[in-house]
């Protein structure tokens, strides 16, 4: 390592690094790969893509990428005019403003990936089409990554169709939950309807800039295809754009893993992909098996009729969305509603709300701060998760989380002044990066928690914590589960001379 660092310096080996995957100091044909690409112009063909033997009479489908570039005035730094931050580390960003292939053509075979593992699977049961190989136990991927690994199996067509975004996706993400789920949304006797969810990621920069990673929140959409993957006869995957951010980006400013990093987020109007059509056959046979011409006499293109699907089971799309949800997060077993009907909710159940306000998605893989430790992540990927929370919360609480952002756009809003108020008594009590609160259903907060502080005391020993109100139970070995319960039940206790008077 010293030797190494002599011979190429900091940057040098910085760039090494990030190519050297296996860090044992030698650069393999298969690690350097990137490297010849780049200086060649010239992309070779993965192993996996070679396994691939196209079919001659096989169908093709076309495939449409549509891109709107991030709002830049979206990102929170954006409000001092990104003071501090040099126009190099957002250079990738700034220059994206197209899809790499704006339409691709792709093997309906190669789509197999999507189908089911067994044939017995009823409809929402989700399946993993890439697993996720990381917990909260394991760590993350290093950022310290220009180039994406060689895409194996199932991988291959994912990052196919990511590629027409751009160059650089990463189908496994640095930090989980990773990978791809999908469910079957609707059967018939020759074909499924396959919902899918992916948490994927890019590498906007290559040296000798440093990297700069983009982050949507999730990748979602459905494809139907036959049974025997023969046929698709239609393909969306987008990024959904309901919410008011739906990026999360990081950024390096030095030549190691511990160098500074910038995060922020911001809201992208559209990435997406679909299909022009169904797939179509690239040969067309008489009944004799003989090639036909596939062009009318006029030279327009054979028009292809299509039979109708009849579907004999189905569940609605927000169903299947909310069983993908789950498979990536737990923590979404109970439901946690939109701000003001969280608050209707409990009015009506008399109830009080757990609400979770912070600076980025819960449920999406965008987060509200990868490296502050009070984040999202951390909450849904210990509390929020446990059995004991997921019961009180079920029985004794309406669960809500909102964005910062929302909730200030909310209170700005003054054709409903409840909602305003609402909001208000949230953000009067919000400390960056998240806050836990627990209130009636008239808004009155009457408990709450950052998550900062939350943490600094569960790694604490039960000896040192002064406050009784955080104290520990013996009842569960993990000191956080402990805590978070604590925080509920006390919410509880206050609460009890305005909900049982």
């Amino acid at each position: 390592q010293e030797l190494a660092l002599k011979s190429l310096g900091n940057e040098g080996l910085f760039l090494f690094s990030s190519l050297d995957t296996n860090k044992d100091l030698y650069l393999s044909p298969e690690e350097f790969k990137p490297i010849a690409e780049k200086l060649t112009g010239v992309a070779s063909v993965s192993e996996s893509e070679e396994e691939e033997t196209p079919d001659p009479d096989g169908e093709t489908l076309s495939i449409v990428a549509k891109f709107q570039p991030l709002l830049m005035e979206t990102m929170t730094k954006s409000k001092d005019g990104f003071l501090g931050i040099s126009h190099v580390a957002l250079s990738g960003l700034r220059n994206w403003t197209a899809p790499a292939a704006p339409m691709s053509v792709l093997l309906a075979k190669q789509f197999k990936a999507f189908l089911p593992p067994k044939d017995n699977l009823d409809l929402g049961d989700p399946w993993w089409i890439i697993p996720s190989e990381l917990n909260i136990f394991t760590g993350y991927l290093s950022n310290n990554r220009f180039y994406p690994p060689p895409p194996k199996g199932k991988e291959v067509i994912i990052h196919k169709l990511l590629s027409m975004f751009h160059p650089r996706p990463f189908v496994k993400t640095r930090f989980a939950p990773q990978g791809a789920v999908a469910c079957i949304q609707a059967s018939s006797s020759f074909y499924y309807t396959i919902a899918f969810r992916i948490h994927a990621e890019f590498q906007l920069n290559e040296p000798p800039n440093f990297p700069f990673w983009f982050s949507p929140g999730q990748f979602t959409g459905y494809i139907v295809l036959s049974k025997d993957s023969s046929h698709v006869r239609d393909f969306r995957l987008f990024v959904p754009n309901n919410r008011s951010l739906n990026v999360d980006m990081e950024w390096l400013y030095g030549a190691s893993e511990s160098s500074n990093m910038e995060v922020d987020i911001g809201y992208l109007p559209q990435m997406e992909l679909e299909s022009t059509g169904p797939s179509v056959p690239t040969v067309i046979h008489d009944e004799n098996g003989n090639v036909l011409d596939s062009r009318d006499p006029s030279g327009e293109p054979i028009q292809f009729v299509f039979e109708e699907i009849t579907w004999q089971q189905e569940i609605p799309w927000q169903e299947a969305a909310h069983r993908l949800e789950v498979a990536m997060y737990p923590f979404k077993k109970i439901s946690y509603l939109p701000f003001t009907e969280a608050f209707e909710r409990a009015q009506a159940e008399k109830k009080l709300v757990h609400s979770i306000l912070l600076w980025g998605a819960l449920d999406d893989h965008l987060l509200c701060l990868f490296l502050v430790p009070g984040s999202g992540r951390t909450l849904r990927e210990t509390v929020l998760e446990s059995s004991p929370i997921l019961a009180l919360l079920n029985e004794s609480f309406i669960s809500s989380w909102s964005l910062v952002k929302e909730l200030e756009e909310l209170q700005s809003n003054r054709e409903n002044e409840f909602h305003s108020k609402l909001a208000k008594l949230h953000l009067e009590k919000y400390n960056f990066p998240v806050e836990m609160i627990i209130c009636l259903p008239n808004g009155t907060v009457i408990h709450h928690i950052n998550a900062n502080y939350f943490l600094d005391i569960t790694s604490m020993k039960p000896e040192d914590v002064e406050s009784s109100i955080f104290s520990f139970s013996t009842n569960f070995e993990d000191p956080s589960t402990a805590t978070y319960l604590q925080f509920l039940k006390e919410g509880l206790h206050r609460a009890k001379p305005y909900l049982h008077p």
